[in-house]
């Protein structure tokens, strides 16, 4: 591993730690205050969705490689929903079941820090070419994979709600969820700015440097919050389930686009390095901000992200060495 990378790796942990630091001095409040869910609802609501419609507002559509996208996201979403089906089946079979459990732990395992170690990542083991392969892939990232677990969700918080109000038809069912996903603040922004796009408007210029300004807050924000969420709910209960999850991000994810990618699409090279360790990347910080957003399990999203992080200095070296062996 390079050492832009591993100074990269080396700044989250001390940003993170900061938070902790903050959390345990209780320097933003005690528990009461609830300190780390007013950091994540300011990221939720104001600086997120500013990333997520500056991003898609300007992203060139006709530029993405179809072939490459599908490459990465085919074998992406069917982990995601592969591992939603089996969280949702456990849920059936378990007392006092949280609707939104399934939908946080498919984000953990198929939502990769893509923005804070992915992109000096790429920079510097793949060059320009690498980082500009890697940031097309990052500019519908957030789109596809969020928007769909949005929907996800939304459709098992409206089930669970028909359920304790004495059941409601398919179609109340689907128009609560239609308009929860829709007027969300992920998805709006989202189509919000692919309209923005379509319609060939442009950034003015003020609005850019609003819009650039408030996304350049997500990134020191969310690990400040991961930190702050480590201090106040702790790891206890949550060891098991995280270590499940990290290893699924870290190893079943990016095998699996491997072998999608190299086998079924024949992608070598370059391409196919840029795929695998986007895939191999640790857990984002937006499993953490979707998991505060519907409250359910905070600590285990937090202490996925932390544990995938430091297992990344050991997992990202045996990627590479297989990509190596393959020759790409």
């Amino acid at each position: 591993m390079s050492a832009a990378v591993l100074g990269k790796l080396l700044a989250i942990i001390v940003t993170v730690a900061l938070g902790w630091l903050a959390g345990r001095l209780r320097w933003l409040g005690d528990a009461q205050a609830d300190p780390a869910r007013i950091l994540s609802n300011a990221a939720f609501y104001i600086f997120v969705p500013a990333l997520l419609f500056r991003t898609t507002a300007r992203v060139d559509l006709g530029q993405l490689p179809a072939g490459l996208l599908l490459a990465y996201f085919v074998p992406t979403l069917a982990l995601l929903l592969a591992v939603y089906g089996v969280q949702q089946l456990r849920q059936r079979h378990r007392s006092g079941a949280e609707p939104a459990l399934p939908a946080v732990r498919a984000i953990s395992v198929s939502y990769g820090n893509a923005v804070q170690m992915g992109i000096p990542m790429s920079a510097a083991m793949f060059g320009e070419a690498g980082l500009g392969l890697h940031l097309m892939l990052v500019s519908v990232h957030g789109l596809i994979l969020l928007s769909l677990l949005t929907a996800l969700v939304e459709m098992d918080l409206a089930r669970s709600k028909a359920r304790h109000l004495g059941g409601a038809s398919l179609w109340q069912v689907l128009r609560s969820t239609l308009r929860n996903t829709i007027i969300h603040p992920v998805v709006l922004p989202v189509l919000a700015g692919l309209t923005w796009n379509l319609l060939g408007l442009g950034l003015p210029a003020l609005a850019d440097e609003v819009l650039q300004l408030l996304g350049s807050a997500v990134v020191p924000l969310c690990l400040v919050l991961i930190g702050l969420s480590l201090a106040y709910y702790g790891l206890q209960g949550s060891v098991r389930g995280a270590l499940g999850v990290s290893l699924l991000k870290l190893l079943g994810l990016p095998a699996l686009v491997l072998a999608v990618a190299h086998w079924g699409f024949g992608l070598t090279g370059l391409p196919l390095s840029v795929l695998v360790m986007l895939a191999a990347l640790p857990v984002g910080s937006n499993a953490l901000i979707f998991a505060q957003r519907y409250r359910t399990m905070q600590a285990e999203a937090t202490a996925a992200i932390v544990f995938s992080t430091l297992a990344f200095v050991l997992t990202a070296p045996l990627w590479l060495a297989i990509l190596g062996r393959l020759g790409a």
